[in-house]
């Protein structure tokens, strides 16, 4: 590791254990995000390095004041021949949370890339329904300067309505995105497929860059297959903090 800086109720962990990669994970000390927060995460993967980033536990976004809106930018650069794994705990949405998240990557030709975002709406063991709540999510890809990838993804207003629809989760609580940027993506689409089964939808957007999507009826039947997904595609074990 070069340098480390933190500051404010963000803090990076580093765990000992039998890895080939540095692992770090993230701690909000504040226990979640509310309007007018601000959180930025910045990470660079250095020539040749293996980065992975999760979290300590699943992120909480509370309810908001009218107009005020939590933001989190994520940043994320790939030397050459470099590997970060993005693999957050789930972002659970409380009733009334207002956030705008945005993750923008800048990777080298042969580096490899994985992003994953799994998000509850509402835990159902718990009764929670979010009834009127605001989740945005930008994510943007480039690759030698080119933009590879791009996606916006928007929650507004009664999240049980809107994910009841058949096009968007046909009654599913929680749903998680994965995006895979390497050589052996191609290959692994057939196996994610497996994997994912009828809970979500995989396909190779372009050479080299793999992307699905899955849905569960709440966080725990998420995790059932959101875990192997991950483990598949990163090629390693699952962060420890994940099983705690």
């Amino acid at each position: 590791m070069e340098d480390l800086h933190q500051s404010g109720s963000l803090k990076a962990l580093f765990p000992h254990g039998r890895r080939d990669d540095l692992q770090a994970v993230f701690l909000n000390t504040a226990g979640g995000i509310t309007g007018g927060d601000r959180f930025e995460i910045s990470a660079r993967a250095g020539v040749g390095a293996a980065l992975t980033l999760t979290s300590q536990a699943a992120e909480r976004l509370y309810r908001a004041q009218p107009g005020e809106t939590g933001r989190v930018v994520n940043r994320f650069r790939l030397a050459r021949a470099a590997r970060l794994d993005w693999v957050p705990q789930e972002t659970i949405v409380f009733d009334g949370a207002d956030v705008s998240r945005r993750t923008e990557v800048e990777m080298a030709p042969d580096a490899r890339l994985l992003l994953v975002e799994p998000v509850v709406m509402g835990r159902l063991a718990m009764g929670e329904i979010v009834k009127n709540g605001y989740l945005r999510d930008v994510w943007r890809v480039k690759r030698a300067d080119e933009l590879i990838f791009a996606d916006n993804l928007s929650i507004s207003g009664a999240s049980d309505e809107i994910l009841a629809r058949p096009g968007t989760g046909a009654g599913a609580r929680a749903f998680a995105t994965l995006l895979l940027a390497g050589e052996d993506a191609d290959l692994l689409l057939a196996p994610l497929r497996a994997v994912l089964g009828r809970s979500g939808g995989a396909s190779v957007i372009r050479p080299g860059l793999l992307f699905a999507r899955m849905v569960a009826e709440d966080g725990y039947v998420l995790r059932k297959t959101l875990l192997p997904a991950i483990k598949l595609l990163s090629g390693r074990e699952i962060p420890r903090t994940w099983m705690l």
